[in-house]
This record gives C-alpha cells, structure tokens and sequence, in this order.
C-alpha cells in the first residue's frame, strides 16, 4: 500500500503535474501514431517523487544517487532490460541499484503492483507524455517527458529543491536562468569515430569503470546453468530473460553509411 508522503513538497506539486499531463495527453489524442503513455495518478505522483527525495539524501559507499525513473510499464519500452524479480520502489533500494544507472539515457522502470510500486528493470527507450523523474542531486528533482513527436527530446514540468517549487510554463521558460536546470539536461555527447574494430569487452570494460565502484563480467556458455555453481546463491538482481540487445546489435551487420548510428546503438546498449 501507498503510504502518506512525507516530503511535502510531493503533495503541494503532484496536482499541478497530474493537470500537465492529463491536458497533454488529451491534446495528443488523434495527431499520430506515436506511442503516448497514460497520464500518471496523483497518489502515484506523490509517492515516486517522495521516495525519490528520500533517495537522493542518502549516501552509498560515500557518493550521492544520480537517477532517473520512468512510469512505464515493460510493454511500452524497446528491449528492456528485466529484473528476475521486480523490487519494490524505496530509498534502500534506489541507491542500490545507482550506480547501474547513473550514464544518460537509463531508466529504471517503475510500474503499480497491486497496492505497491515496483521496479521492474531498466530501459532507454520511454514513450511520449512518460512521466520521468530525474535525482540531479541531494534533494534537486527534475520532473520531465519526452515530446509527441520531439525527437527525443523532454519537456520540463517541474523542479523541486528542498523545499522550493518551481512549474515551469513551457510557453514562455528560458534557460538562461537555470544553471541546475542545464546540468540536468546535459546529453550524452556523440561517441567517437572507433575505426574498423570495436573490442566489446573493453567498451563495457570502461563502461563498468565510469561509475567508480568496482564490478565483474562473467562470460559463461549458452544452453546451460552450471556456471551458476561459482556464484554466491541467491543472485540478489537478476535478469531474466537474459538481455540480448548487445547480442543483437554485435550479430546485425551495418552499411557504410549507418555504421555511425550502429556504435552509438551499441554504447547504449552496453
């Protein structure tokens, strides 16, 4: 069950957030053929941008949480990646799981589960109006959705920092005064030209050391669970099914002219 939130800031914004999407959500009706998400509750609000709060105060191994939720369930997302088991949405958990998500572009998937919120896996691919919430850093949340038809890019909602509001009015907002607002949104700069070859093992070499805190990839044969021996019982975050977008990307073969697009699908991916 829901439970009351407690940072208060949540309950003031949360009606002003349901109103913005519910009146995009309407407006998109009968435009395209883009996939658009279903306008979030207010009790639901409430509660992800709560427990986020919560999240984004506390500290794992020294380092603060850089997050970002999405509201979306599995089925709208391209390949995502599932946890074995969903998890329930709480500040213990979310700064768990961290630094799996800290590079741009990752979400964590949060959908109902009878009275509870859950975690379902990640993605990075959400639809348009998805409700997103970003953790910048202590206590600053960026609440925010990608554009029907915006190529990608998100439309602000709100901004919450301890105990300060601010809605933004998309009609007339500039930038220029909204230094954390610009940190917030900085994008994954374009991966460089990689020559002919492309170690697969080195890039997720790298990409495991971006987030500071140590890991270990396990490479184990197809078609048989013995390798789960060697492990410590029980994984506590597995994947099930197994997450084949590397696979799928490393197995496709691409022209000369699409090759660039290919390395950046694949870095995502990784």
């Amino acid at each position: 069950m829901l439970s009351e939130p407690t940072y208060l800031p949540a309950r003031i914004v949360a009606p002003k957030i349901e109103a913005h999407f519910t009146a995009h959500q309407q407006a998109s009706k009968g435009k395209n053929g883009d996939n658009v998400a279903s306008p979030p509750q207010l009790e639901i609000i409430e509660a992800v941008i709560d427990i986020a709060f919560w999240a984004s105060m506390r500290r794992e191994e020294g380092r603060s949480p850089n997050i970002s939720l999405a509201l979306l369930q599995p089925s709208q997302s391209d390949k995502p990646l599932l946890f074995g088991e969903k998890l329930r949405l709480t500040p213990q958990n979310l700064i768990k799981l961290a630094p799996a998500v800290e590079q741009p572009g990752i979400h964590l998937g949060v959908w109902p589960d009878g009275d509870d919120l859950c975690i379902w896996g990640t993605t990075h691919s959400v639809p348009a109006l998805c409700f997103v919430l970003e953790v910048v850093e202590p206590g600053l949340l960026v609440v925010k959705h990608r554009r029907v038809g915006g190529f990608g890019k998100y439309v602000n909602v709100a901004v919450l920092q301890g105990d300060q509001i601010k809605v933004l009015d998309e009609n007339t907002m500039g930038i220029a005064d909204c230094p954390q607002l610009i940190k917030s949104l900085q994008a994954m700069p374009l991966p460089a030209y990689m020559g002919e070859s492309f170690n697969i093992l080195v890039q997720l070499a790298a990409s495991m050391r971006l987030h500071k805190r140590g890991g270990l990839v396990f490479i184990v044969p197809t078609g048989t669970d013995r390798w789960r021996d060697s492990i410590v019982q029980p994984v506590k975050y597995p994947v099930e099914p197994p997450y084949t977008a590397i696979n799928d990307l490393m197995m496709s073969k691409a022209s000369a002219a699409d090759k660039l697009e290919w390395r950046e699908s694949l870095l995502e991916a990784i």
